[in-house]
């Protein structure tokens, strides 16, 4: 009698996984760590073993074949149980790990957060090798496939399936320049309407922001867009613009740029940052570890 095939190796079904998700073997070289012609001899085995292509190419990309779309389901829940049973990784020994973690952060936490994080790699874990992402509509899916680690800031979309711990909260600042000819003793409801501003487009809260304007119907008098934070601090010391911006990238800059900080006499919501990760790597001790590293550098209690 002829025996049955034999479940596929765990490196394949994760390639299986990766791949259907990412739908680019380029891709998924990248998060696995291997060369493309390994995934391609990998992909080999796993089309040989379940008897079917799997993935065909398209112009958008590899595509699943109706088969792959009825083992996707099986496959991710032979994944979990076996990280369940082994905990699919050992445990995490920042001094020596060697591994590429991706965030996905705002515009501002670029300036606000990567230096403090990548500073304290530099110190305790030099081996770490961190991406900037975008958050945007994949960031989701990016949490969820493991091609992005954790995801900073204030996203009050993601669904479910998704753990979050508050870092810190945020409220709404001006900035000016400390030498404003027109802003000596504060920048009062008056104030704020009669000077010109720059907008920054960029940022998840900058919705709360313009929720905010609008309740109080005032019509700020723009005199510059930035589609970012990205020389804002210079154009507000050098000129007299103001700004409205979250307090930590405001603080953030002013103390950068020499700038003067004001409470916004405009009524806005606050925010909480939090960190978000996905369900299927809380308990990977690399994503334990980056955790804490965030907790540590940023929760304010």
């Amino acid at each position: 009698m002829d025996q049955p095939e034999p479940l596929p190796e765990p490196k394949l079904l994760q390639l299986f996984d990766v791949l259907y998700t990412l739908r680019s073997v380029t891709r998924a070289a990248e998060q696995l760590g291997l060369s493309q012609p390994t995934i391609s001899i990998w992909l080999g085995h796993l089309r040989k073993q379940l008897n079917d292509p799997l993935f065909v190419r398209t112009p958008s990309g590899m595509a699943p074949t109706p088969r792959a779309d009825v083992l996707i389901g099986p496959c991710r829940e032979v994944l979990e149980s076996l990280r369940r049973l082994t905990a699919w990784e050992s445990d995490f020994t920042p001094a020596t790990a060697q591994r590429r973690f991706r965030l996905c952060i705002s515009d501002a936490s670029h300036i606000t957060l990567l230096p403090k994080v990548l500073e304290h790699l530099r110190a305790h874990a030099p081996g770490i090798r961190l991406e900037a992402a975008r958050i945007d509509g994949n960031t989701e899916a990016a949490l969820e496939s493991g091609e992005a680690d954790l995801a900073i800031g204030f996203v009050p979309w993601l669904g479910g399936g998704m753990y979050q711990q508050v870092l810190f909260p945020q409220d709404w600042v001006c900035l000016s320049s400390a030498t404003h000819p027109r802003i000596v003793e504060g920048l009062d409801l008056t104030a704020y309407l009669a000077e010109g501003h720059v907008q920054v487009s960029a940022g998840t809260g900058q919705k709360l922001l313009d929720a905010g304007l609008a309740r109080a119907a005032i019509e700020r008098r723009i005199i510059l867009s930035l589609p970012g934070f990205l020389g804002l601090g210079a154009i507000i010391g050098s000129t007299d613009l103001i700004a409205t911006l979250p307090r930590h990238i405001g603080e953030t800059l002013a103390a950068m740029h020499g700038l003067a900080v004001h409470d916004c006499p405009v009524s806005i919501d606050t925010f909480t940052v939090k960190q978000h990760w996905h369900a299927r790597y809380h308990q990977d001790s690399g994503n334990r570890w980056l955790r804490g590293v965030m907790l540590e550098l940023f929760q304010r209690t």
